[in-house]
């Protein structure tokens, strides 16, 4: 029996089964199953073959991978934002490889990736989807883009892909701490109560995957699948957002509704409605910040300015600067947000805030 069929075989039975108290324990066991085989089935090892994929270079400050079904307009939003031409059409898979544009945006370099359209079961290799998914991992920040006039599962089956191949949406990393050790057994804590899992379930998941002698500290309360994820260790969380084209040919109820959602914006490609209210709110959901440098007795360089992660340090604004620049360093000047009086001194463990203004000072 191939991988597809023992996964399809482990669906139906976590389908079929009663979910209440008495199991919950097997389901545990099955969904461990399932994920083990899952990753069999996108890491085959040494017989995948070679050169398949989408090699596209990483640039600018942050990458921004556009996912959706053919045909929801993709390709006419980076046409759009980008000064990239990708060819739109009105039929399906009009793009048949990965085609990058980049947006200017508060003095940052953003890179857009147009993905060829998905389709369902991608996620097992159907159409070009493993080759999509493996360059949305490499992704920032994923945007979902969605044909306002289609069905609502629409939404829900791309999620569902996602979450298929290791792509954790809007969700933080569990709080666990969890090391393989080398003898001793499996020590298992946690420091509050927990109503999805216990002891013996660990146990037994470690065991499912040959993993005898570990120390696990659990510090709120997951459920299963936030265990096994932790197991595998190569869940990728990353930020998504939902954006619904074509609003132009549903009513003003409709769009009202789908603008109230969370992580949601509404816009349309062919009227050119709502797009810059998107870059900003791309903006917002990669949390770049703009800072300033300035040399001893001058002005502030606004014009040009470093873009570096939300809660990066002066060390990251040292090493945007010059890698060298740490090792000389003797303290920084901060006027901003981040200070509580104009100029500061602060040294490398400094958290900076959008917009500061840091003079470097360096060991003579």
């Amino acid at each position: 029996m191939g991988i597809l069929e023992k996964i399809a075989d482990i669906e139906r039975e976590i389908s079929k089964t009663q979910k209440n108290k008495a199991t919950e324990y097997h389901l545990g066991l099955l969904k461990a199953k399932l994920a083990k085989y899952r990753v069999q089935l996108l890491d085959p090892g040494k017989t995948a073959a070679k050169g398949e994929g989408f090699d596209v270079m990483k640039s600018g400050d942050a990458r921004v991978a556009l996912i959706g079904f053919p045909s929801v307009g993709k390709s006419t939003l980076l046409n759009k934002l980008t000064n990239t031409h990708s060819e739109a059409g009105a039929y399906e898979f009009t793009t048949l490889t990965c085609i990058p544009g980049k947006i200017e945006y508060n003095g940052a370099n953003i890179q857009l990736l147009d993905l060829p359209g998905i389709i369902e079961g991608a996620s097992a290799g159907k159409g070009r989807g493993r080759q999509v998914i493996a360059v949305a991992r490499t992704a920032d920040l994923i945007m979902i883009m969605l044909d306002a006039t289609k069905s609502a599962t629409q939404k829900q089956l791309l999620e569902t892909e996602l979450e298929a191949v290791g792509i954790r949406l809007n969700t933080q990393k569990p709080n666990v701490y969890f090391k393989i050790k080398t003898g001793g057994g499996i020590s298992f804590n946690a420091t509050c109560p927990l109503t999805q899992l216990n002891g013996k379930m660990v146990q037994h998941i470690l065991h499912d995957y040959r993993i005898f002698n570990a120390e696990v500290l659990i510090r709120e309360d997951i459920t299963v699948d936030q265990f096994i994820d932790v197991v595998l260790g190569n869940r990728k969380y990353i930020r998504a957002l939902y954006c619904y084209n074509k609003i132009d040919s549903i009513t003003i109820e409709q769009v009202d509704e789908l603008a109230r959602t969370p992580n949601t914006v509404v816009m349309s490609c062919e009227m050119d409605m709502n797009t810059e209210f998107l870059v900003e709110t791309i903006w917002k959901n990669l949390g770049l910040l703009r800072v300033y440098t300035k040399k001893r007795g001058e002005y502030p360089d606004f014009e040009g300015g470093l873009i570096v992660r939300a809660g990066s340090t002066i060390e990251h604004v040292c090493h945007a600067i010059h890698r060298s620049l740490v090792a000389e360093f003797k303290y920084a000047l901060v006027w901003g947000r981040s200070t509580k009086h104009n100029p500061q001194r602060v040294g490398l463990s400094h958290l900076v805030e959008n917009e500061d203004v840091i003079q470097v000072v360096k060991r003579r």
